[in-house]
């Protein structure tokens, strides 16, 4: 947590920790697999090699993890990443979508579903990315359940009501 908060903003020791950082989203257990995306998605901001693109998929498998907390943490975490450069913004909505549609039969759909609107609203915050908003009109619409449908448009009435 004191790595999480220290790279609030860029830091030159990035490099230093990438690797053991890493690792541990794969071998570490399900708190030091979260706190691991976390700090990486923090870490994106500084991240100038673009290692984040080379490594994002192992940052996405933990996503998906068997311990649906530690997957909805780390889901939660990559508005970070999605707002540190144009290609991982890509990366990040093409996969946001991706999940959003194919977690239909999935245990914790709503919560994974509201979890990628809420996420996709902090990029578009930080970005103010009007094909972000195209995107989120878009999965909403597919959404059949109206009391969802109504929840995930609450999070983006102040934008609707700009334009």
């Amino acid at each position: 947590m004191y790595l999480i908060n220290k790279a609030k903003q860029p830091v030159d020791w990035v490099y230093e920790v990438w690797n053991d950082v890493l690792t541990l989203t794969k071998t570490g257990d399900n708190h030091q697999r979260t706190l691991a995306v976390q700090l990486l998605a923090a870490l994106a901001k500084s991240d100038i090699q673009n290692r984040l693109v080379r490594d994002y998929y192992n940052v996405i498998a933990v996503t998906h993890d068997e311990c649906f907390t530690t997957a909805r943490h780390s889901l939660k975490a990559l508005w970070k990443i999605g707002v540190a450069n144009l290609h991982l913004k890509g990366l990040v909505v093409r996969e946001l979508t991706n999940r959003f549609l194919s977690c239909k039969n999935e245990k914790n759909c709503k919560l994974i579903r509201y979890d990628i609107i809420e996420v996709l609203r902090k990029m578009y915050d930080t970005l103010h990315d009007d094909a972000i908003e195209d995107t989120v009109e878009l999965l909403i619409e597919t959404e059949e359940e109206p009391k969802c449908k109504q929840k995930y448009l609450k999070l983006w009435s102040d934008v609707s009501k700009r334009k």
